[in-house]
């Protein structure tokens, strides 16, 4: 079996079994349903990794190969960028809306499936491309230790809402394929691109994006460089995530 579909595997369960307490507890109390569970360390190393992936590995190897192909303009940096400015842009929407209409209102759980569905489709496609194993696997270490907190907290925000059943399972259904979608599309472009040699690193590029984000400005003064930047252990952790990726690239 192919590691890359256990790594799908993998993270399609983790996805279903973090995001399924809420549906459970729907009918007793979702506010009394915690927002979270405290893995602060793990998410700091996926942020730390998430950034190193960015920077060392997919904007690196993206760069490289639009300059072989002879083009001078930063476009991997330039489609990196606008992908970051895009998630920065939706997150400061669903703020708003937050602050008009509630933690219940539907605009914003459809707003959060659907920036979290491209980042997990993005971030999945990086793993299908990833060409190393090591840093396959590092990639896939950081997507998991980052989706158990996102599905869950998706899946409260989605319980929330005055949706139906059937809206509801819609919308986690969604979010939950994203990244086994991203990593079966990341692998068949590796397979069958050769001819067109831009596509593959102009994804690496929008990855690059994602990752950068979801390794800086997630969650905005709720996220892990902001929240816990004078929390000297969960910042060593982003360090350590961020080395790891840093010495990786060293060998590949």
């Amino acid at each position: 079996m192919s590691i890359r579909l256990i790594f799908l595997i993998i993270i399609f369960v983790v996805t279903i079994l973090s995001g399924a307490y809420p549906f459970i507890v729907r009918r007793r109390d979702i506010c009394g349903c915690p927002r979270s569970f405290d893995f602060s360390r793990a998410e700091s190393l996926a942020v730390g990794v998430f950034l190193g992936s960015s920077l060392m590995h997919m904007l690196s190897d993206a760069s490289r190969s639009f300059y072989e192909l002879n083009y001078s303009y930063p476009i991997p940096f330039f489609m990196a960028s606008s992908v970051f400015l895009l998630l920065l842009l939706l997150e400061h929407v669903g703020r708003e809306i937050y602050e008009q209409e509630g933690s219940s209102s539907r605009s914003l759980a459809v707003l959060a499936v659907s920036m979290l569905s491209f980042h997990s489709l993005l971030a999945g496609s990086a793993l299908g491309l990833s060409r190393s194993s090591s840093v396959m696997w590092l990639v896939f270490l950081a997507i998991t230790a980052h989706k158990w907190a996102a599905s869950f907290a998706l899946s409260v925000q989605i319980n929330k809402t005055s949706l139906s059943l059937k809206s509801r399972i819609l919308l986690f259904g969604i979010f939950s394929i994203m990244a086994p979608l991203g990593i079966i599309f990341g692998s068949t472009m590796q397979r069958f691109t050769s001819p067109y040699p831009l596509v593959t690193p102009a994804f690496s590029s929008l990855a690059a994006g994602t990752f950068l984000y979801m390794g800086t400005l997630h969650g905005l003064e709720q996220g892990i460089l902001v929240k816990s930047c004078c929390n000297l252990r969960n910042f060593l952790f982003v360090i350590a995530g961020f080395l790891i990726m840093s010495f990786v690239a060293l060998w590949t």
